[in-house]
């Protein structure tokens, strides 16, 4: 399942398990990564305040329900593709791996032709969109960054 993986766009809603950890990683590492949301500013400003400190580590963040690019919601691709054309290098589709907890959203990323990692509600029909995405997770602990062709975790 090896890609070549340039960039990760998160939409995870608010913290979920394993998202710190998979954040300072990639910071660390300095993989770009960027935050596409369906939120508005405000939105996004009051779900993530607690963790301000950790959303600096972003190079920039797309609210989609009030960012004029943004043409359509998702599942029609424009939020994560806004996203990746904000990063200074813009990366192609296939070079971004969108982290995504939504249904519409995981769609939207294969809408883009981005990989995607699923890690839905556990109450969520996986049936849906299981075969479709490049992987189904229960939790981001679960994520293996190496698996995408990112560095690993007991890398230095």
């Amino acid at each position: 399942m090896a890609a070549d993986i340039t960039h990760v766009i998160f939409d995870v809603d608010g913290l979920i398990v394993g998202a710190e950890k998979l954040i300072r990683h990639l910071h660390h590492h300095k993989v770009p990564i960027a935050v596409a949301t369906g939120s508005d500013k405000w939105g996004f400003a009051k779900k993530t305040a607690s963790h301000a400190e950790l959303f600096t580590l972003f190079h920039h963040a797309v609210c989609a329900s009030d960012d004029p690019d943004v043409k359509h919601g998702k599942p029609a691709p424009d939020c994560f593709l806004v996203c990746a054309g904000r990063f200074p290098d813009a990366p192609k589709p296939d070079q971004v791996l969108v982290l995504e907890d939504a249904p519409n959203g995981a769609e939207a990323g294969l809408n883009a032709g981005m990989h995607v990692v699923w890690v839905p509600d556990p109450r969520a029909d996986r049936s849906s969109l299981g075969g479709r995405v490049d992987q189904v997770l229960d939790s981001l602990e679960q994520f293996v960054p190496e698996k995408f062709g990112l560095p690993p975790y007991n890398a230095s």
